[in-house]
């Protein structure tokens, strides 16, 4: 299936062989939260790179794997497809059902956006927001992709409602954070019209302290690290919580 589409394969730091060796001792890991601490253990450390996946609209489409250098979204693609995988070859099959739409390694089909992931990978994970959340969780409606001003975030991709349910951040008290677990995805929520979340990370918990593991950006880190959590949700608008299932 993989060869039906171009592809750029990039492992960095890993060789397919140790990739494969990885993945296979994760899928034995039977615990979930556990699964996904090993697996993205292995990329700390590696470098935070923007725009390494190519396609756009008037780009074709390349199946990317880069794990030279991931954004915050690209290294949860890559975790979350390990953990449903038990191989090298798995793996790559397996990150393009939880990247595209339908499976389909096209632009247009390519999960741009956190929610994305509730509309079309629901058979991976579920939006535990307003679980965790409960009468603090707040819905707001969004055109997602479109600006303030009527124009597009991504040229190519029609604008899609849909209804964002987050908590925010002065709601996020210790009857939040005891419920969370390794291995939740965090979606940082975003005010601006037509997004939904500025950016995402995986949950991690060591003793009774939670961390957010993330590509990160800021200036003193660029690569993936552990930050404490509750110091990083400071003057942060709130959070969606997506579960492994």
């Amino acid at each position: 299936m993989i060869t039906m589409y171009a592809r750029h394969i990039d492992l960095g730091k890993f060789s397919e062989d140790g990739l494969d060796q990885i993945i296979r001792k994760g899928s034995e890991i039977m615990d979930v939260a556990k699964r996904v601490d090993f697996l993205s253990t292995q990329f700390l450390g590696i470098d935070y790179a923007e725009s390494t996946l190519i396609g756009h609209k008037d780009t074709p489409e390349v199946f990317v794997i880069n794990l030279r250098g991931v954004d915050c979204l690209t290294f949860v693609e890559y975790i979350e497809a390990m953990r449903l995988s038990d191989s090298f070859s798995a793996f790559e099959s397996t990150l393009i059902k939880v990247r595209y739409k339908y499976g389909i390694a096209e632009f247009a089909n390519r999960n741009h956006f956190f929610t994305d992931w509730i509309e079309h990978n629901d058979e991976f994970v579920n939006d535990i927001t307003e679980d965790i959340g409960g009468k603090n969780a707040v819905k707001v409606q969004k055109m997602l992709n479109e600006k303030e001003d009527g124009s597009y975030f991504l040229a190519g991709i029609q604008p899609v409602h849909r209804e964002i349910i987050y908590i925010p951040s002065a709601s996020i008290d210790d009857s939040v954070l005891v419920n969370l677990r390794t291995g939740d995805y965090i979606g940082i929520y975003s005010p601006l019209k037509g997004l939904d979340a500025s950016h995402a990370g995986i949950i991690i918990k060591k003793d009774n302290s939670l961390f957010l593991r993330h590509a990160s950006s800021q200036r003193e880190y660029r690569k993936v690290v552990d930050q404490d959590f509750e110091d990083y949700l400071t003057g942060k608008p709130g959070m969606i919580i997506l579960r492994p299932k």
